[in-house]
């Protein structure tokens, strides 16, 4: 009977602390939620590409979910209970306070939330706003159909400039934040006339497959297939498909449970074929034209009296497509001339040409905006664009080089000046929609072209100028004898890496006299034919950049119009023709190239603007030859000797990098710049170090590990000395050195 009594009275007693204890777990789970809020703000700033949660923080997120669950339960349970046996509930509340204690004190993570993701596989993309709501609705449900275990492919298709590209970069984007839904997001480009091969490279770079290069097709299919049949929770995105493709030829394996294959293509035919579920990007409806254009003009010359009739009007003939609506809006930026405006859409409607391939209305936009340009040259610079490959990232200084060699930038007084008047031209073309940057900041850009737009070029140089562009095709074999026809303006074969050869070499050289430009960087070449150029007397840039060549044609030493050899990082190239009947030429560009000495003739290049010999092997620059390249202005020869007395000659010089004999070089060329207006900037290696340091600044000297006794000059700008070992003494009186900038 006592046990009894007892037993009640202690569980009255349990009954009466039993709501202090309820408050303090009430108090410690609102604490633990706040941790949890707390936390979940943390995930979504650290939750990036390419990182995962903690698995600990993974257990701790179920654990709290768990908690929460099971407090209510506990809480519905005593508010069931009646007096005698609520106490009997005390117990659970003590033990969930202390779990709840616990939970909080492992919610702090201090070491962070994330690890790497070993198999995680995507790449953010640079994205625009959509317009209208027709794409915004396009893009919902493409991704209803991401998210549907159901759907296995999708296909989104709509015309040229509709904005197909752009809604699926935004999901490309959203899909790699959803870490819980897909690890794997890969995403190829596959253009018009990209080959099988070229696919398979492009998809095995972006899972970590190396080929070989004697593989078939066949082989390759099947080294994709085992690897991508592996991974899964995975997204294929195959962006602008002109015609059905094969999955198993190129090794894709069809979409199983929870792997998906979207592809956007301008033909619903392509989607039916591949079986997928269709998505319709349509055009914008005229409402939402009229604001995008109004938006891109801008209201101050929307109010002009006059204008307003005639823009909706213009804004109406761009059918909706957005790329249309936004080129030539800005085409119409800032003219606040009415009769402009009447003739702009005179223009406009004149417009009857098509491309094969592109819907009239998109190519009459885009063609209106080409043509406003009015500038010939500003033209000629836009079309050089589509010398790359679709959809490739574009160097601005790389362009811009060409732009300079071939006369479209004016020569002005300095290799900077020339660099800046490039610059304001890609400003121009930015400007006008017909150019978009890919990134980087504003002085070291790389841009790239729609591939709508590039198509509208291409069909341009189809006709006058006459352009040849294989580029990035994966071609095996040279164009055809005929493709070399005598109106060829320019060549670009760029970065088909299997080519090897040129051109037939049982056939005769082609015949191309009014070719200027030759652009065949990394096309695996390994040798020319003798007389290849033979018959190019307009060549002016011819780029051979990358390809395993050993030695250069002596045709090449009858270019009387070179103004560019540009044959950086040919690194078995051993051999280059005399270059003395070359004296136009301004750009010498030998940077790792094999060639032991300088090549012949190079002290008759009295044009020459530009010598590069970085990573080379020539171990000398022989007195002579310097000091009669009086146009030289940039001189980049880091590994290399050159004479301080002559490159203090070169009075146009606005950078150089070499390496000067002795203290005494350094000290007259010291002399012949003191008191110049704007002295060159310089990085002065000395010593032998085999390899240079790396200087950080752009006037800085290296003394490597000299011997120094004697007083040495050091200019007065200097920002950086690199001294290694050496012992010197320097006395800061000296007129024509300082230590001041150190």
């Amino acid at each position: 009977m006592d046990f009894v009594l007892n037993k009640i009275h202690k569980q009255l007693d349990n009954h009466r602390s039993l709501d202090q204890h309820q408050n303090d777990l009430k108090r410690k789970v609102m604490e633990l939620n706040g941790v949890k809020e707390d936390t979940d703000s943390r995930i979504n700033a650290e939750l990036q590409p390419r990182k995962k949660l903690k698995t600990e923080v993974q257990i701790w997120l179920e654990n709290v979910e768990r908690i929460n669950v099971e407090v209510q339960n506990l809480n519905e349970q005593i508010g069931e209970s009646i007096t005698l046996t609520r106490g009997f509930h005390a117990e659970d509340v003590l033990k969930r306070t202390r779990e709840v204690e616990e939970l909080i004190q492992q919610g702090k993570f201090e070491e962070g939330l994330v690890v790497d993701h070993p198999q995680w596989i995507g790449q953010v993309l640079s994205t625009t706003t959509l317009s209208g709501e027709s794409a915004k609705a396009c893009l919902e449900e493409i991704w209803q159909c991401l998210m549907d275990d159901e759907v296995g492919k999708i296909g989104v298709w709509g015309m040229g400039g509709v904005g197909k590209t752009s809604i699926m970069k935004l999901i490309n984007n959203q899909l790699l934040k959803e870490t819980g839904k897909f690890h794997i997001v890969i995403w190829i480009t596959v253009s018009k006339d990209k080959s099988i091969s070229k696919l398979q490279k492009d998809m095995a770079s972006k899972i970590g497959i190396s080929f070989c290069g004697d593989e078939d097709e066949i082989t390759r299919a099947g080294m994709l297939f085992e690897t991508l049949s592996r991974k899964s929770r995975l997204v294929m995105i195959l962006d602008d498909i002109w015609e059905e493709v094969s999955l198993e030829k190129v090794g894709i394996p069809e979409p199983s449970t929870g792997s998906k294959l979207v592809l956007t293509t301008r033909s619903f035919d392509v989607c039916r074929k591949m079986s997928c579920r269709a998505i319709k990007v349509k055009p914008l409806v005229e409402k939402e034209s009229w604001k995008l254009f109004s938006e891109k003009v801008g209201r101050d010359i929307l109010n002009i009296p006059g204008v307003e009739p005639i823009a909706k009007k213009i804004a109406k003939r761009c059918a909706g497509l957005p790329l249309g609506v936004i080129t030539v809006a800005s085409c119409m930026k800032g003219i606040d001339d009415l009769s402009e405006w009447r003739n702009a859409l005179k223009e406009l409607s004149e417009h009857k040409q098509s491309v094969n391939g592109l819907e009239d209305e998109a190519f009459q936009q885009l063609r209106f905006s080409y043509d406003r340009l009015k500038d010939p040259k500003l033209q000629h610079c836009f079309l050089s664009c589509a010398l790359y490959p679709e959809d490739w990232r574009i160097e601005e200084r790389d362009l811009v080089q060409i732009w300079i060699a071939e006369g479209l930038v004016e020569e002005m007084d300095s290799r900077q000046a020339e660099f800046d008047r490039g610059h304001a031209i890609m400003n121009k073309l930015l400007s006008n929609c017909l150019l978009e940057v890919f990134q980087g900041s504003d002085n070291d850009r790389s841009i790239r072209m729609h591939d709508l737009v590039r198509d509208m070029a291409l069909h341009i140089t189809s006709a006058k100028p006459r352009f040849l562009v294989k580029a990035d095709m994966g071609l095996r074999e040279p164009p055809k004898v005929q493709e070399w026809s005598e109106d060829l303006e320019k060549v670009s074969l760029m970065w088909n890496g299997e080519l090897e050869v040129l051109y037939p070499l049982e056939m005769s050289p082609p015949k191309c006299p009014m070719l200027t430009t030759l652009l065949l960087p990394g096309c695996g070449i390994k040798s020319i034919p003798e007389g290849f150029f033979n018959h190019m007397d307009g060549l002016k840039i011819l780029k051979l950049s990358l390809n395993p060549i050993k030695s250069l044609p002596n045709s090449i030493s009858n270019l009387k119009n070179l103004t560019a050899l540009l044959l950086a990082y040919c690194d078995h190239l051993e051999y280059v023709p005399s270059l003395s009947k070359l004296r136009v030429l301004k750009e010498l560009d030998l940077r790792g190239t094999k060639i032991k000495e300088v090549p012949h003739g190079m002290q008759n290049l009295s044009s020459l603007k530009c010598l590069d010999l970085k990573h080379s092997i020539v171990l000398e620059i022989p007195n002579g030859i310097l000091s009669k390249l009086s146009c030289l202005q940039i001189l980049n020869v880091s590994e290399t000797l050159v004479s301080g007395k002559e490159v203090g000659k070169l009075k146009k010089l606005e950078m150089v990098e070499g390496r000067f004999y002795d203290f005494q070089d350094l000290s007259m060329y010291l002399q012949a710049f003191h008191g110049r207006e704007e002295p060159p900037k310089y990085i002065i290696h000395m010593g032998k170090r085999p390899f240079p340091a790396a200087i950080l600044t752009t006037k800085g000297i290296e003394l490597g590990d000299s011997n120094i006794s004697n007083q040495i000059m050091l200019p007065r700008d200097i920002e950086e000395l690199y001294a290694g070992n050496c012992t010197f003494c320097c006395h800061a009186n000296y007129p024509l050195f300082s230590s001041g900038g150190l």
